[in-house]
């Protein structure tokens, strides 16, 4: 598993997601906030030509409440990877703007962020000349499902070679293939579908089949109050099953800048109860069914991103193959009743700590210490 080290914490890699949208509406601004990186941010299209990739440590209060109750020398978050796509247009699909080379980027990530302009700048301009947020959804969706398209033809039309040859499991394929081009077609989303036929979209990872998310991308004015833009957005998300985060990526842009203590009062003054990244994260979290759990080892308190249903033997190979092949049993103590009796050592007195099987599933905010023998 990647590691990273940020601002003097340690990243464990939880989950990665591409950030899309129409050229100028914010995407490289909000990227440079959440990554705390320097992508090129300009007033013209295109100005994004290479992907830009980013880590941003996942915050957890959690994480450092912990770590008052063990003092270890070293924590260690769980992080998201940002990826920052070229602006796609209308015909991206079929090569127009940067193409196809660029939806390419997109098929490795776990969720998919769609930027949409909900903001008026004179000094920034628009590729459709004016602000339209369902138009703009509509544009990026299409080329979405467009390439999506292209995708199955190309696998449909090799396959079908192959059944030819008698393999039968081409056959089959293919039939399941005809069923995802029949949506496609219609112009629908993949997502509702996916229980029908998750083998093949997990090979071929369609991008109308990924979680996706709508990021309103508003001016200070509209942070606390919804414009009609961002209710515009709102209402497509609604119809769609897409979640829609508003965020200012100006001023997101403003608290990367700032220590944590004043990015705190910060967004105090402006009347929020969290920034846009931690609004993002929480989202994006709900959205894939991640869980965060903790090992408290040595020197060391970290964190660990898994799927919510995760079995104790499976969240081990998490941390390392041979935990999970010589697995044993695992020590578990909630995070509640560790914050109640502040210390490890009382849990074990208290008889709060339990010992739990291979089969236990995992809790979000368990700390777990596994036994295994190899």
């Amino acid at each position: 598993m990647p590691i990273y080290k940020l601002n003097g914490i340690f990243l464990l890699m939880g989950f990665n997601c591409g950030i899309v949208g129409l050229p100028n509406v914010g995407k490289s601004t909000l990227f440079n906030a959440l990554t705390l990186t320097n992508a090129e941010v300009a007033t013209y299209p295109f100005t994004t030509i290479d992907p830009n990739m980013g880590i941003v440590e996942v915050p957890d209060e959690r994480l450092y409440k912990i770590g008052e109750i063990i003092k270890p020398k070293k924590l260690t978050s769980t992080s998201i990877e940002f990826v920052d796509i070229a602006g796609l247009v209308k015909g991206a699909s079929k090569g127009e703007g940067l193409g196809n080379e660029f939806l390419a980027h997109m098929r490795n990530v776990d969720a998919i962020c769609h930027v949409v302009r909900c903001f008026e700048d004179k000094n920034i301009a628009h590729v459709e000349e004016n602000i339209n947020p369902i138009r703009d959804i509509e544009t990026v969706n299409l080329e979405l499902i467009i390439a999506d398209l292209n995708t199955v033809g190309k696998r449909i039309d090799k396959l079908n070679r192959l059944s030819k040859t008698g393999d039968k499991k081409a056959r089959e394929t293919v039939n399941l293939l005809e069923k995802i081009k029949e949506i496609l077609e219609k112009g629908e989303w993949l997502g509702p579908y996916l229980k029908e036929i998750p083998e093949v979209l997990k090979e071929i990872q369609l991008l109308t089949a990924k979680p996706f998310i709508y990021v309103a991308n508003v001016d200070e004015e509209s942070m606390l109050e919804d414009s009609d833009y961002t209710k515009q957005v709102k209402e497509v998300g609604k119809k769609d099953g897409v979640p829609v985060v508003k965020i200012c990526a100006k001023v997101e842009a403003e608290l990367s800048e700032l220590t944590i203590s004043d990015r705190k009062e910060f967004i105090k003054e402006l009347g929020l109860k969290e920034s846009g990244l931690d609004k993002f994260i929480r989202e994006g979290y709900r959205l894939l069914d991640l869980i965060t759990f903790f090992t408290t080892v040595g020197p060391e308190v970290r964190a660990w991103t898994v799927k919510r249903g995760t079995r104790a033997q499976k969240a081990a190979g998490k941390i390392h193959s041979d935990m999970e092949k010589g697995f044993i049993k695992a020590e578990v103590i909630s995070y509640e009743d560790l914050i109640q009796t502040g210390s490890v050592q009382l849990c074990k007195e208290k008889g709060i700590m339990r010992i739990e099987g291979r089969d236990y599933i995992v809790q979000d905010g368990d700390i777990l210490h596994f036994r295994f023998n190899v």
